[in-house]
């Protein structure tokens, strides 16, 4: 059975990583069987490794029933909401954030002084997201908000990040929904292409490298970055001059 009830073994994961030199030979890159597949595999990729395919489902997805699920606004305001981000975000002024600000904050986001949201920005239930003051929301960002996402004052997320909410019970027959907030503190950047666990908090002034996949929570004032994420070293704010 899985350490972490969203699915997945953190310790596993960080027991097996491996440097991705080791993973790739000259030898593999000519044959086109690149990024770890060894010779043992090569040896017997034609009998016993080959994924078996045909085996009855462990799961029923017609028993999924997600009505145990609270979305936090009646069914036609959920629509009305997607309709509005479908048609009024895209259409709004690429620099000019102060219209997404507003319709976001129309539909219940606590949304702070000066942030900055980008017009491909995505919210599943804004109702449920709050952001400080002065942070960013990059291009294609993903705020799937099944339960609350916070982001604190001061913070970046880097453009194609999602924070996901949302999983399922891998043990239950009925693949049941399993939701967890996100929270990041203040003055975090979460860079490009990030995804976010649910569950997961990210400690203030931490710096999530770009690519990255958060299934745990990150220390303040760290610079962490890989597949499962994991400190790397501490972040030093060095202050610069002011210019004249």
């Amino acid at each position: 059975m899985p350490d972490s009830k969203f699915g997945w073994n953190e310790n596993s994961m960080a027991e097996n990583e491996q440097d991705p030199a080791e993973l790739v030979n000259p030898k593999q890159v000519a044959n086109g069987h690149a990024f770890g597949r060894s010779a043992d595999w090569e040896a017997t990729s034609g009998s016993e490794a080959e994924p078996v395919l045909d085996a009855p489902a462990l799961v029923d997805l017609q028993r999924y029933d997600p009505r145990g699920f609270v979305r936090g606004r009646p069914g036609w305001v959920v629509m009305l909401w997607w309709l509005v981000q479908a048609i009024a975000f895209p259409l709004t002024l690429h620099s000019h954030h102060a219209p997404r600000r507003a319709l976001l904050r129309l539909f219940g986001a606590k949304i702070g002084w000066g942030v900055v949201i980008r017009p491909t920005a995505r919210f599943t239930y804004p109702w449920k997201v709050e952001i400080g003051d002065y942070s960013w929301v990059g291009d294609d960002v993903v705020f799937y908000s099944l339960a609350p996402i916070y982001v604190g004052t001061h913070c970046v997320i880097s453009q194609k990040t999602y924070l996901c909410t949302g999983s399922h019970d891998v043990t239950d027959p009925a693949f049941g929904l399993m939701t967890g907030a996100i929270a990041i503190g203040n003055g975090a950047w979460i860079a490009a292409d990030c995804f976010v666990a649910p569950g997961v908090k990210i400690g203030a002034n931490a710096v999530i490298g770009a690519r990255s996949t958060v299934f745990s929570s990150m220390p303040a004032q760290t610079i962490c970055w890989g597949p499962p994420c994991q400190v790397r070293g501490d972040r030093q704010i060095c202050p610069k001059p002011e210019l004249p």
